[in-house]
C-alpha cells in the first residue's frame, strides 16, 4: 500500500494508479482506474491476465510491486471469491446464509426469494452463486469486490445477475471481475480492460 493521501477528496472511494501486483513476482499491471460512490465498474480481460490478482491486491491478498491503491477513509469492503465455499451436507438455508453473513438488512430481489427457505446443499451451483453474490451486496459495505460472479450461471441466471448489478448503480460501489465483455457492458457504468 502506498502512503499517498487517501481517496475520497474527489468523491472516489477507490483510486488505483499505475498498480503492478502479483505474488512472488508481478502478474498484472500497470493498471489505473477510479471507482466512485454508486458506480458498478467492470474489470475485463481474457483468462490469465491477472484480473483476480488485481482484485486480491485491492483486498490486501496480493503484493503491490509498484503504483498505489488509495481508499477513502473508513471504507468498508467486502469480497466475494470466484468459487464460494459450500460444504456438502451442511443444513443451512439461504435465509440463514444471509443472516450469518449479516446480509439480511435488505430484502433480496423477488427472484431470489424462492431460494431463501432451501438448504444450501440442495441448490444448484448457479443458485448458490447468486445467493453468495447477493450476500456480498447486502452486507452494507461501501465497496463490493466480485470475482467472476457469472461462474456456474446459466443464461437466465446470468441475466438475473445483470439486473441485480444494474439495480446497484447509485447504491454502493461494486467492482466486478469477468472475462465476459457483454455481461460487463450490460451492467457496469465503466469497463476497464486488463491486458
Amino acid at each position: 500500500m502506498s502512503s499517498a493521501p487517501p481517496a475520497g477528496a474527489a468523491g472516489y472511494l477507490l483510486e488505483v494508479d499505475g498498480l503492478v501486483a502479483g505474488y512472488a513476482q508481478p502478474v498484472v499491471g500497470p493498471v489505473s482506474f477510479r471507482v466512485g460512490r454508486g458506480e458498478v465498474v467492470g474489470l475485463w480481460g481474457a483468462n490469465g491476465t491477472g484480473k483476480s490478482t488485481l482484485i486480491n491486491a485491492i483486498g490486501h491478498g496480493a503484493r503491490v510491486f509498484a503504483g498505489s491503491i488509495r481508499q477513502a477513509p473508513g471504507l468498508g469492503v467486502t469480497y466475494q471469491e470466484q468459487v464460494p465455499v459450500r460444504l456438502d451436507g451442511m443444513p443451512l438455508t439461504g435465509r440463514e446464509l444471509l443472516r450469518y453473513a449479516r446480509a439480511d438488512r435488505q430484502a433480496p430481489p423477488a427472484s431470489l426469494a424462492p431460494l431463501l427457505g432451501r438448504r444450501l446443499d440442495r441448490l444448484s451451483g448457479g443458485q448458490f452463486q447468486l445467493l453468495c453474490v447477493w450476500s456480498a451486496l447486502a452486507t452494507g459495505a461501501d465497496l463490493v469486490l466480485l470475482d467472476e460472479p457469472t461462474n456456474n450461471l446459466d443464461p437466465p441466471s446470468e441475466h438475473l445477475l445483470q439486473e441485480i448489478l444494474a439495480a446497484e448503480q447509485g447504491l454502493r460501489a461494486v467492482l466486478v471481475v469477468s472475462h465476459e465483455r457483454d455481461f460487463l457492458h450490460a451492467c457496469c457504468s465503466q469497463v476497464v480492460e486488463i491486458a
